[in-house]
C-alpha cells in the first residue's frame, strides 16, 4: 500500500469517525439485505430512478435538443460543449456548497429544479424566435443532471453506517438510475423531431417528481430529528453522534439523520 503507517492510521480513523460503524467489516449478505427493512431505502431508490431520466436524457440527446436551434451539424455539436462544461462547474459549486453547509437534500432538490425549469422553458418558448433564451435553457438542463446523482449517493451513504448495507443500497440504487436511460431512449422519437415535446415533457416530469420526493424525504428527516431531540431532551446533529452508535440506523436512540 502506498500510504505510510501514520497515514494509514489517519485514514482508518477518518473512515471510522465519518462514515462506517466498523471499518473493513466482513460482508454478510443476510445482514446487508436488512437495508430493505428501512422505509427510506425505497424513497432513495425512487429518487435514483428520477435522477436517471434527466441525466441520461441530457447525456444522450443534448445534440438533438440543440439541433432545434437550426445550426449545421458541426456547429450543433460544438454548441453542446459549453452547456456540458457549465454543468460540470455547477456540479462542483453544489458539491462544495453541500459540503460547507453539511446539507444534502436541499442541493439535490435544487439540481432537480434547475433541470426541470430548463426543460420546461425549452418546451414552451418559440425557439426559432428566442434563440438566446433557448440556448440558455440547455445550460439549465445540464446544471441539474449530474449534481443530484453525486449528492444522492453521498446522502444515503452518510445515513447508512453499516458497510454491508451501504454497499447493497449503492449497488441497487446506482444501476437503477442507469437503467432509467431506457425512458429517454424510447421517448426521443424521430416522429417528434425537431421539437421533441413529449420527450421534453416526460424528462421534466421526472425532474419535478424527483425534486418533490427529495423535499418530502428531507422534510421527514428534519421532523424525525426534532422528535428525537424532544424525546431525549438534548439537541444533536448527525455529526455529533459517533458512527459506532449508528450501526442499526434509526433503531438506535441516538441516531440522527444526515440532512
Amino acid at each position: 500500500m502506498f500510504l505510510g503507517p501514520t497515514e494509514q492510521s489517519l485514514a482508518y480513523t477518518r473512515i471510522h469517525t465519518d462514515s462506517s460503524s466498523v471499518v473493513n467489516e466482513p460482508f454478510n449478505l443476510r445482514s446487508a439485505l436488512t437495508i430493505f427493512r428501512l422505509p427510506a431505502t425505497y424513497a432513495w431508490i425512487a429518487i435514483e430512478m428520477c435522477v436517471g431520466v434527466p441525466l441520461q436524457g441530457v447525456s444522450l440527446f443534448l445534440p438533438q435538443i440543440v439541433a432545434r436551434l437550426g445550426y449545421s451539424t458541426v456547429k450543433t455539436n460544438l454548441y453542446t460543449v459549453a452547456p456540458n462544461i457549465s454543468g460540470a462547474v455547477v456540479l462542483l459549486l453544489l458539491a462544495f456548497a453541500s459540503d460547507a453547509t453539511k446539507l444534502r437534500f436541499p442541493f439535490i432538490a435544487l439540481g432537480f429544479a434547475l433541470t426541470f425549469i430548463g426543460f420546461i422553458v425549452y418546451a414552451t418558448i418559440d425557439v426559432e424566435k428566442q434563440l438566446r433564451v433557448a440556448y440558455f435553457a440547455t445550460f439549465m438542463m445540464t446544471w441539474g443532471t449530474s449534481a443530484p446523482s453525486v449528492l444522492l449517493s453521498t446522502w444515503y451513504n452518510n445515513n447508512v453506517a453499516h458497510e454491508g448495507r451501504r454497499v447493497t443500497l449503492t449497488s441497487v440504487g446506482v444501476p437503477m438510475a442507469n437503467l432509467m436511460g431506457v425512458v429517454p431512449s424510447n421517448v426521443f422519437q424521430n416522429r417528434d423531431a425537431p421539437k421533441y415535446i413529449p420527450a421534453l415533457a416526460t424528462t421534466a416530469a421526472f425532474g419535478v417528481v424527483g425534486s418533490g420526493l427529495t423535499v418530502l424525504l428531507g422534510g421527514y428527516m428534519v421532523w424525525d430529528n426534532k422528535r428525537r431531540d424532544r424525546k431525549q431532551g438534548i439537541k444533536l446533529k448527525a455529526r455529533d453522534v459517533p458512527t459506532s452508535k449508528l450501526r442499526e440506523g434509526p433503531r438506535e436512540e441516538d441516531f440522527r439523520w444526515f440532512l
